[in-house]
């Protein structure tokens, strides 16, 4: 039988170095003072030898696990949905390569429906939460084990470090869009529970009513029940107000629902009543019609995460981070129709007739 190859160990090195073992830990790690010659002639006979440190070794000395979790409190039928493929696997995809530059592994935890917190047996350092509720149990959870926890999404009431995503103004946007291409009785449709993004939106469109002596027209939908939901809510805002000619749903599953509700009424889309959503996901791309959503730059949100929860892990004190600008992407959803009439006026005075 072939002998086991075994693993060169840091003994193997001072003895091979003619140096002690604390000297080798020393020059490689960087910690205490050694002669900058002898210094390079450890590194040097280290990368002969074929020494790698054992991490895990480390781990247990330094009581540092070197990985954090990514989890959404927001259940999977508006967090991603059936594909699996939503807001929290975006983020996840660029956070991992985020941690990884860092030194770090992540932990991808999917959402916990209900209030047990299946998180005992990770041992982690820290975690990033995405738009958490006024009261959750997953951040509380967190803090009570001493974590470093940070936020994507600011969570209402709380002092736990955040990325902002700048919701307020996703939602003036959404809405002077809206304005812009035609809508004047616009109804918003959000999520019931309390989280930042429902909290600013639902203020954004408050105020926006309020400027245009605009009735107002709310509707906050389960978020467990995803598309029924948004469907069954929209439906209900369509009977009882049927001037409605547009509807704000930041969340893109209770958008997709806005679409089918519409349809069944017999309007057209966007000729009737114009969608809009926050999250511009598959969902805002598959539906029909496409729907004008967001470009909320979840890359870059995912990395300013990472970055903030390493200055954490690290002893940092700063309190957020704004996350970058976002851009409305416009599509079939809401734009403006032109009269037929006013169309056949163009066609003609392009051709000469």
């Amino acid at each position: 039988m072939p002998r086991t190859r075994q693993r060169t160990t840091i003994t193997d090195v001072a003895r091979a170095a003619g140096v002690s073992i604390t000297t080798v830990s020393h020059a490689l790690s960087g910690k205490g003072y050694v002669d900058p010659a002898t210094r390079a002639h450890v590194q040097d006979v280290a990368r002969r030898t074929g020494y790698h440190p054992n991490l895990h070794a480390q781990r247990l000395r330094k009581g540092g696990a070197h990985t954090i979790a990514l989890l959404s409190s927001m259940p999977f039928a508006v967090a991603a949905g059936p594909s699996r493929l939503g807001f929290l696997m975006e983020i996840a995809a660029v956070a991992a390569g985020a941690a990884l530059g860092k030194g770090l592994a992540l932990v991808l935890v999917p959402p916990v429906e209900g209030r047990d917190q299946p998180l005992d047996a990770l041992d982690l350092d820290g975690a990033l939460v995405i738009e958490p509720a006024a009261d959750d149990t997953t951040v509380d959870y967190l803090h009570k084990r001493g974590l470093p926890v940070v936020t994507i999404g600011k969570q209402p009431g709380a002092k736990t470090p955040y990325v902002d995503l700048r919701s307020s103004e996703t939602a003036q946007l959404l809405l002077a869009h809206l304005e812009a291409q035609g809508a004047r009785r616009v109804a918003l449709l959000i999520g019931n529970e309390p989280r930042n993004s429902y909290l600013e939106a639902e203020a954004a469109y408050r105020a926006f009513a309020r400027a245009r002596r605009m009735p107002l027209r709310i509707a906050k939908a389960s978020e467990s029940g995803g598309e029924a939901a948004g469907y069954a809510e929209a439906a209900r805002l369509l009977v009882a107000d049927p001037a409605i000619d547009a509807i704000c749903a930041p969340i893109d599953a209770f958008a997709v629902g806005a679409v089918r509700a519409v349809d069944e009424s017999g309007r057209k889309i966007p000729g009737d009543v114009r969608i809009v959503t926050r999250y511009d996901g598959l969902r805002a791309r598959n539906s029909v019609p496409p729907l004008t959503a967001v470009d909320l730059h979840l890359d870059q949100v995912a990395a300013l995460a990472v970055d903030l929860l390493f200055e954490h892990l690290n002893k940092s004190t700063r309190a957020f981070v704004l996350g970058p600008e976002p851009q409305l992407v416009v599509r079939e959803s809401s734009r403006a129709v032109r009269p037929a009439k006013a169309v056949a006026t163009r066609a003609k005075a392009r051709t000469g007739g």
